[in-house]
């Protein structure tokens, strides 16, 4: 018998015995062997241990982690490329890391998600991109519910060239998947807005950079998401976070200085049925990285990691409470975070949710951003290029990306305007307001995720292609559509949420794609999570059910009522015989 190790065997003992002395460090008194583990790995390491020492059994992706950390794995993921191979088993969580997804069965072939703070590109940034995507992708990008791209179709072999190119351009993908901190978003108008509190670019930017440059930041037991919203016209959906930083106005005499402060909200993960809460906690703009840094660091060496379903920040504070888990926090920071009576703050201006499509004054006189309508999110390369050639020949050179899944091009002059509308109807798409086209919304799904149960943007481009030319809608509803329990697309908060399943057809077990659909969700100072409806829709069905619930609104409502509020006045039954007698065209 051969006395060499294979890699694989080479990786499992070390991770044996990284574990085993963990363990025993654990178990062990004062004056036992030398404290282990250290290094950045230290706080994540010894809370496996700890996991351990309690007798319970750390997840498989847990053991993955403590064997090899994504973030070691680059050579191997370079051979890789170089023979050809997609990853396999725990390696398909390593390469994450680097923000390159295997996702088959649904396609044989990367994905690549980007990371971009504040959700904010240049022009050049984005004739790269297309490129890029050209190169070695499918010619096409999707803006997601994070305010980012993704680049998908990638063979094995190009994976690694891709991000490689992706740094030539100042950008990256590192994190931007697996147990990591997630894009940084922020409000896509920073800057601009004149009705913002507060730019947040500079903390989005700010937070981003610390999270690539602190490896201890890569050691939590789950994804974690933050937000910064600036209290501008288009809304950051900051509420739906582990953690949400809102600006927000401080009036004198409270014990604060007056002016402008986050107020910290925690806990926000609406596909589990919750939003962010107030911690009753500001925090200066400029201390804004030091405390998200405190609290992922509390995360790490508090958070589950037994079970993947409850290894986030929000059953953390389920199981502690907040005052326990804010004076971990505090004990990280070294010092209290002030508190602020909900009194001392002054109303947020509240979102208008058609701001992120059409024309709109910014508040530098005489230049204005354009929303652009991206129909499910996607763009083509030729796209993507046209679009990088209006900021640069029109605007001020940068494209913002935003939650709703379209783009702005900012500082276009009022005399450009009608020109600059010209030719983004060229590239097939819209810089007029549509109210449906403002809340459509929809993840990836089957056609690209393994774990989606239906083709979500085949069904959102259906229902647009279905009520679009038979209703006109005079205000926008949110329709979201998602694949999966992971609520890429926050079902839970749509006007009309559309969460995918497999529908039964027959007695013989064959199914077709299918939703169970929600109603009354809603976001901000409107926070609601939606309610059953109906259960077990086959795709084919749902254009003409949504048809049918709007009608119902159109008919029925009172004077300026919004379709959430419609549904959470009227009864479930009521409002399914409403629509059902709606006459459908």
């Amino acid at each position: 018998m051969s006395g060499d190790f294979t890699i694989d065997q080479k990786r499992y003992l070390e991770g044996f015995v990284s574990g085993a002395q963990a363990v025993r460090t654990a178990r062990t008194g004062p004056g036992a062997a030398p404290a282990v583990p250290t290094g950045p790995d230290a706080a994540s390491h010894a809370a496996m241990a700890r996991t351990e020492a309690e007798g319970r059994k750390l997840c498989p992706e847990e053991k993955a982690k403590r064997e090899e950390l994504g973030l070691d794995s680059y050579s191997r993921m370079k051979d890789a490329a170089a023979a050809g191979a997609f990853p396999k088993g725990a390696d398909i969580l390593r390469w994450k890391y680097h923000g390159l997804f295997y996702v088959a069965p649904a396609q044989d072939s990367f994905m690549c998600r980007l990371r971009m703070p504040n959700g904010i590109l240049t022009h050049w940034q984005m004739r790269g991109i297309a490129d890029i995507a050209q190169a070695h992708g499918g010619a096409y990008a999707d803006v997601t519910t994070r305010a980012n791209l993704q680049i998908r179709d990638i063979p094995a072999t190009d994976g690694v060239i891709l991000l490689e190119t992706l740094v030539d351009l100042g950008l990256t993908a590192k994190g931007s998947g697996a147990d990591n901190i997630r894009n940084v978003t922020g409000t896509p108008t920073a800057g601009i807005d004149p009705q913002e509190l507060l730019d947040t670019r500079p903390y989005a930017r700010e937070w981003h950079h610390y999270i690539l440059n602190n490896r201890d930041m890569y050691g939590l037991p789950r994804k974690f998401n933050v937000a910064f919203d600036g209290a501008g016209r288009i809304g950051a959906l900051e509420d739906t976070n582990d953690i949400g930083f809102q600006a927000v106005e401080v009036a004198d005499g409270f014990g604060l200085a007056p002016g402008i402060w986050f107020r910290l909200a925690l806990g926000g993960i609406t596909g589990h049925r919750d939003f962010a809460r107030d911690t009753g906690i500001v925090v200066r703009p400029a201390d804004a990285t030091k405390v998200a840094a405190a609290i992922v660091r509390v995360f790490i060496e508090s958070g589950d990691r037994t079970d993947r379903k409850k290894a986030r920040l929000k059953y953390v504070l389920d199981t502690w409470g907040f005052a326990k888990f804010l004076a971990a926090v505090e004990a990280k920071l070294g010092a209290a975070l002030p508190r602020c009576p909900a009194e001392a703050v002054a109303p947020r201006p509240e979102p208008d949710r058609m701001a992120h499509l059409g024309v709109h004054p910014q508040k530098q006189p005489g230049l204005n951003w354009i929303g652009v309508g991206l129909p499910v999110g996607r763009m083509t390369s030729a796209q993507m290029r046209g679009l990088a050639d209006v900021a640069a020949g029109m605007g001020d050179g940068d494209l913002r990306l935003t939650v709703w899944q379209n783009v702005l091009i900012s500082g276009i002059p009022d005399a450009h305007v009608a020109a600059a509308a010209e030719v983004i109807a060229g590239l097939g798409l819209t810089a007029a307001p549509d109210a449906l086209q403002a809340g459509l919304v929809a993840c990836t799904g089957a056609k690209g995720c393994r774990f989606g149960n239906a083709d979500t943007k085949g069904t959102a481009r259906a229902i647009a292609a279905h009520c679009g030319p038979r209703l006109a809608l005079d205000q926008p509803v949110n329709i979201h559509v998602t694949g999966c329990h992971n609520s890429c697309a926050q079902h839970y908060i749509g006007d009309i949420g559309l969460i995918g399943a497999r529908v039964a057809v027959n007695d013989e077990g064959d199914t077709v794609d299918g939703y169970h659909l929600l109603v009354g969700g809603g976001f901000g100072s409107a926070a609601a999570l939606g309610d059953e409806l109906y259960r077990d829709l086959p795709a084919a069905e749902v254009p003409r059910r949504v048809e049918g619930l709007l009608r119902a609104w159109l008919a029925h409502r009172l004077p300026g009522e919004a379709f959430a509020a419609f549904t959470r006045r009227i009864p479930a039954d009521t409002l399914t015989s409403l629509a059902a007698a709606e006459p459908a065209e």
